[in-house]
């Protein structure tokens, strides 16, 4: 899979030109929010973990992190990302590039709360110099396997810092 796939993908949506496509690795909150001169945090990192049931998909805030307790609560397993080189065979994005649009069937995509603060957030478009400048609601529509909203997510909020 890869970023002509997505931006494939995203025009069913009408959103296939929001898609860009960076000159260099943006693999890291840090590389892809320096790349499109935003705040780490509207890089909206999808992270893919493994439950009883299979793969899942988290998209969160670049400043959020996993809350373990949280994150058992709604999927009632322990946190267990899926390493690097299952990536691929899991859900069909590697590392850096993973994202909720285009990846393989049966992955359900969750969207934590820590995003909805703001308007615009930027995912990545399947490799890892890549992302997609959408709005919230946009987001929403375009995840594939959308299964709903979650809060499992720690330190974005002002009274956590």
């Amino acid at each position: 899979m890869s970023f002509e796939k997505v931006r494939e993908y995203l025009e069913q949506f009408g959103l296939g030109d929001r898609a860009i496509d960076l000159a260099q690795c943006s693999g890291t909150v840090a590389q892809a929010a320096a790349d499109l001169g935003c705040e780490e945090a509207h890089i909206a990192k999808t992270m893919a973990f493994q439950t009883k049931t299979g793969p899942i998909l988290v998209v969160l805030a670049g400043d959020a992190r996993i809350n373990n307790s949280l994150y058992k609560a709604q999927f009632g397993t322990k946190a267990v990302m899926i390493p690097p080189d299952k990536l691929v065979e899991l859900v069909g994005h590697p590392m850096g590039g993973v994202c909720p649009f285009d990846h393989l069937p049966g992955v359900p995509v969750y969207l934590d709360e820590s995003l909805r603060r703001f308007d615009i957030v930027y995912p990545a478009a399947g490799t890892d110099h890549s992302a997609v400048r959408l709005h919230i609601p946009e987001l929403e529509r375009a995840a594939q396997e959308f299964a709903g909203w979650v809060d499992i997510g720690k330190g974005w909020r002002p009274e956590e810092s």
